[in-house]
């Protein structure tokens, strides 16, 4: 007899293992399928984001910060220490200790709530009135049944054409989170999320790095202040190498290291050699082998699954989200769609609010936005005033000697209801919910302006920038 389930989720990172969850929250019986193994050869949950993404690099973020402040910044508060030293193989383990216990809860939660964990490869057969499916594992093969499909099978890093990655001298973020030691020259190739990260990390920890990027302007994605302000704390003050409007041309590996050779954006041709090159030039989808041509699943050119506002797919009862969707490829994005799809088909209105979702970069300083761009605005011919309020101006900020940064409201000129926030500063990712709940219950900058806030808090930051949308802060 064929196993058979109201809903089968395919993959368990982020988006799949919540949804997957949710929908046994609600009454419907229900599997995951994810194929992830460790080095070890031990089937995982969590994908990409618990295994070698996010949780595993902010453990590294983290470990080198304190290096860093151990180094150059406690004497500000008296402390004077000598020999401060690290141990990269205890680093290693730490993080790795985070990760069995993260993607071990989520083996937890699924016993909890009655989710089947099916090891291996989810693909399509056919389908009909119900939906048959593959499970590929390291025993036989095996045959599903569902009524309703949920695809959550995420991305990997995208290639760069001639410079394929074997993770040992040319690698991905996966390789990048695994170094045996610290190289002493490294090469990064794109200026994104996870290129400035990694780069952060190992230049804490003494390697010389480069980062090349591809485009004329550092994070386009942000607001342009907030992007001025990290070039100036990332290149100035942190001596960070970053190189805009660099074309890789050629990338040639040999016992000793890496040689990148590209095109400069003065149009010279210049090389450089490296002991380690991470390329980090974004992700894609991935949908290869999920046997999309034998249900007339729907991709466009780059590989994405379609779907309406929804997450629903032209399909009937197949879905699809977090990664291999439209949209920022965000692991908190992928994890309300989960949500959202388990309650529309559980029968309930669930919703994405995609105006309020936050972006986040765990650099040092943080960066982190919800909302329009002040580009974006003036490019819509939207009428706005902005409210931008400094650290360094915050007792509490000074207190934890990390006066870098801003936060920045912007507030439609005529309802003054806000239309974004911007931060780059300590502690920007955990400041930023305020303004996400703020956009979402349609809040005003007055409301945050009056809202009391906690003194002395980093808070009050944003609270300050509200008050200065009306030009009458209090601080500064």
């Amino acid at each position: 007899m064929e196993k058979s389930f109201d809903v089968v989720v395919i993959g368990a990172g982020p988006a799949g293992y919540i949804a997957a969850i949710r929908a046994a929250q609600l009454g419907l019986s229900t599997a995951c399928i994810e194929k992830w193994k460790t080095p070890e050869g031990e089937y995982a949950l969590g994908g990409t984001c618990l295994n070698v993404g996010c949780i595993p690099s902010k453990a590294l973020l983290e470990s080198s910060e304190h290096y860093e402040r151990a180094q150059h910044k406690l004497q500000a508060h008296g402390l004077t220490l000598s020999g401060v030293a690290f141990d990269l193989g205890r680093m290693m383990k730490r993080k790795d200790q985070i990760v069995r216990k993260m993607t071990g809860g989520i083996a937890g939660l699924f016993k909890k709530n009655k989710v089947t964990w099916l090891q291996g490869q989810g693909k399509f057969l056919s389908g009909g009135t119900t939906w048959k499916l593959e499970v590929a594992g390291d025993k036989a093969k095996e045959t599903i049944e569902a009524k309703n499909v949920i695809i959550a099978t995420g991305s990997r890093a995208r290639e760069l054409a001639g410079a394929p990655v074997d993770n040992l001298m040319v690698c991905d973020n996966e390789g990048a989170l695994a170094f045996e030691q610290v190289p002493k020259t490294l090469g990064v190739i794109g200026a994104g999320v996870i290129g400035l990260e990694l780069g952060s990390v190992w230049r804490r920890l003494g390697s010389k790095v480069k980062i090349l990027e591809a485009l004329p302007n550092f994070l386009g994605a942000a607001d342009e202040s907030v992007a001025q302000e990290a070039w100036k704390v990332f290149t100035r003050e942190q001596k960070l190498d970053i190189e805009l409007g660099a074309q890789v041309k050629a990338v040639k590996r040999s016992k000793k290291g890496v040689s990148v050779q590209y095109l400069a954006a003065d149009n010279s041709s210049k090389t450089l050699d490296f002991d380690r090159l991470v390329i980090s030039v974004g992700r894609a989808p991935n949908t290869e082998g999920l046997g999309a041509e034998n249900v007339g699943l729907r991709l466009d050119a780059k590989g994405f699954i379609e779907v309406d506002k929804n997450c629903a797919t032209a399909l009937p009862r197949v879905f699809a989200i977090g990664d291999v969707v439209r949209g920022p490829m965000l692991a908190h994005k992928g994890e309300d769609e989960g949500v959202m799809v388990a309650e529309i088909i559980a029968g309930q209105h669930g919703h994405v609010n995609y105006d309020a979702i936050p972006w986040v970069m765990y650099t040092m300083p943080e960066i982190a936005w919800v909302g329009k761009t002040e580009q974006q605005l003036k490019a819509e011919g939207v009428q706005y005033r902005a409210g931008r309020f400094p650290f360094a101006y915050n007792g509490r900020a000074l207190g934890r000697d990390e006066p870098e940064g801003f936060i920045k409201i912007l507030a439609d000129a005529a309802t003054d209801r806000i239309l974004g926030v911007h931060a780059i500063g300590s502690l920007a990712s955990e400041l930023i919910a305020e303004a996400v709940m703020a956009m979402e219950f349609g809040a005003s900058s007055e409301d945050i302006a009056r809202i009391c806030h906690a003194h002395p808090s980093m808070s009050e930051v944003m609270r300050e920038a509200a008050l200065a949308v009306d030009k009458r802060s209090l601080n500064g």
